[in-house]
């Protein structure tokens, strides 16, 4: 399995044992999904629609649909919420919920320890993406010439931030919500 998130389509198969017997398609009727599974993945999709939010709004900067001090003004509060967010969900998961998993399943060790990885990779790109958006925001503020090149740099690390955490919530899902399913909230010391 390649551990790089961004190179990754999807988890080997043999870590997706209980998702073949837990399909996707069946989870929000499943008896077994209760409330701290339904709040984690109320939190990815706001996760998805928060990413495409800012995709969508970099694209309608860099198109004309915004002037740059009203995009500064609307990108600010929500990339900090996205980036902020993003980061306490991946400490708590780290360090309450993903012991938890990989006691309860041993066999899907590998996929925890890529997903860890994942964390890190994300950080990085957290980072890379706080950085030009740092970069693009100086030069809106100071109204310095073209702002083309420094829009370009933080719609790329934007784009590459997003399209990670899109595939990392799908694999993370994948493996934890079937093991919730399998061996309850409570059964698991969830609850």
């Amino acid at each position: 399995m390649t551990s790089d998130l961004f190179d990754r389509r999807s988890l080997p198969e043999d870590l997706l044992f209980l998702a073949a017997r837990y399909p996707r398609e069946d989870w929000t009727a499943h008896a077994n999904l209760g409330g701290m599974a339904q709040f984690w993945l109320q939190r990815h999709d706001m996760f998805r629609e928060l990413g495409a939010t800012l995709g969508g709004a970099i694209a309608g900067y860099r198109e004309g649909d915004f002037d740059a001090r009203a995009f500064q003004g609307w990108l600010v509060p929500r990339l900090q919420v996205f980036l902020n967010e993003l980061n306490g969900h991946h400490h708590i998961e780290d360090r309450h919920y993903f012991p938890v998993f990989r006691a309860a399943e041993p066999r899907l060790e590998t996929g925890f320890a890529a997903l860890e990885g994942d964390h890190e990779l994300i950080h990085g790109a957290i980072l890379g993406t706080a950085e030009a958006a740092n970069a693009l925001l100086v030069r809106i503020h100071a109204s310095a010439g073209d702002l083309r090149p420094e829009c370009d740099r933080y719609a790329d690390a934007s784009d590459r931030l997003i399209a990670g955490v899109i595939r990392h919530l799908a694999d993370e899902e994948d493996l934890i919500i079937p093991l919730i399913l399998d061996r309850t909230e409570a059964g698991l010391g969830l609850a």
